[in-house]
């Protein structure tokens, strides 16, 4: 009997070392981290410089020794731009490739459905350019505890524009054209709004139209009416630059403005003559010196425009890095912490990258922004709110 158990015993111990051996061999060979990006669909441009900034940023750092002294594997898979199918992609990325971690998605409603995903399998989650300020704080407060962001916030951008219209533009009688049913645009839009008015200027017409319409005229109608200095429009790229179109058809004179979402080349030849003089936003930009030396470097491996989010996804990946490395374990809850301790970091885009604890956004992230002239997209000025 004593024979039978230490055989059995011997066995249960034998099968127990091989399984945790196999497990320990497979988790010593690589870091594996997912990519969740808009790699087609309406937002396919940024998805896909997004994806291949990643690759050259990964390339970088496994040639440097990876993180932990392994090799980094980048698994990337398509949102379609949707948010159920983000949280397909994101599923498939925990459950099947079984990923240390996510970069990714980049829109703020596939990154809510995301969420819930990551938070069960406690595997922190880093947007690149997820804007909306409920992407990492509920609307209850409560900071959910393995997102985190790269770029700054809608409450941030609403504010930022409304001080530059009001200060640098001389603005006092805005107008704005919103999607309905877009979460970006609706919340843009009230935090451009309730700046706005508080700054002392006046929203002489708030209009809005349904996700999937191609003519606003009806609602610009009612705008042109109003005779406002600036009509304010945050929408995608392509609503935008449609949206732009009509406006100057319907002979509004005032300015135009555009959000983050525009920061895009293919809204000039979508928007054309019409968009001369637009100004919008941008999450970062080229004009930094060690930004223009990595994209002179690497701009013919992207075989087309690089844009903002492979900037802000680099960003992320060297974040990632650096926290693991300080944690010294892929171990979820002790990178949220590394990750949330992050201050004064040298990142692609800035020296001094620093994380704000208790709602895991970067503090002091300004905006950059632009206009269109003659056809290009042209530096103004980095601003801050006041």
């Amino acid at each position: 009997m004593r024979d039978k158990w230490f055989w059995g015993f011997a066995l249960i111990l034998v099968l127990s070392l091989g399984f945790l051996s196999g497990c320990q061999s497979s988790d010593s060979k690589t870091i594996k981290i997912g990519h969740a990006a808009s790699l087609t669909g309406d937002n396919s441009v940024f998805g896909q410089s997004e994806n291949t900034g990643l690759k050259v940023a990964v390339e970088e750092l496994n040639k440097k020794g990876g993180i932990l002294g392994k090799q980094i594997e980048l698994i990337s898979v398509d949102t379609r731009s949707d948010p159920a199918e983000a949280a397909n992609a994101v599923r498939r990325l925990v459950d099947q490739e079984k990923v240390n971690f996510v970069i990714g998605p980049s829109q703020s409603g596939s990154t809510l459905a995301a969420t819930p995903i990551v938070t069960a399998a406690k595997i922190p989650l880093i947007a690149p350019a997820a804007s909306n300020p409920y992407v990492t704080v509920s609307k209850t407060g409560e900071t959910y505890k393995y997102i985190f962001r790269v770029c700054f916030i809608d409450t941030y951008q609403g504010r930022v524009i409304a001080d530059f219209d009001y200060d640098r533009l001389k603005v006092r009688k805005a107008a704005i054209l919103y999607d309905i049913g877009s979460d970006y645009s609706q919340w843009l839009a009230k935090y451009f709004e309730d700046n706005f008015v508080k700054r002392g200027g006046t929203i002489v017409a708030k209009e809005a139209y349904r996700t999937g319409e191609l003519d606003f005229r009806a609602p610009l109608g009612k705008i042109k009416e109003t005779h406002p200095d600036l009509i304010f429009l945050p929408l995608t790229q392509k609503d935008g630059a449609l949206a732009a179109k009509q406006v100057r058809d319907l002979g509004i004179t005032g300015i135009i403005m555009g959000g983050d979402t525009w920061a895009s080349p293919d809204i000039l030849p979508l928007g054309g003559p019409a968009l001369e003089g637009a100004y919008f936003t941008n999450l970062t930009s080229f004009e930094v010196p060690k930004v223009q030396a990595w994209v002179a470097q690497n701009e013919k491996r992207f075989g087309g425009p690089i844009v903002r989010n492979a900037l802000l996804a680099n960003d992320a990946l060297l974040w990632l890095a650096d926290a693991v490395n300080r944690a010294g374990t892929t171990q979820g809850d002790k990178v949220v912490t590394a990750l949330e301790q992050t201050k004064d970091l040298p990142v692609l885009t800035t020296d001094k990258f620093t994380v704000d604890p208790k709602t895991h956004d970067p503090l002091n992230r300004p905006a950059f922004f632009f206009q269109v002239k003659q056809g290009k997209f042209i530096f103004v000025e980095t601003y801050a709110a006041r």
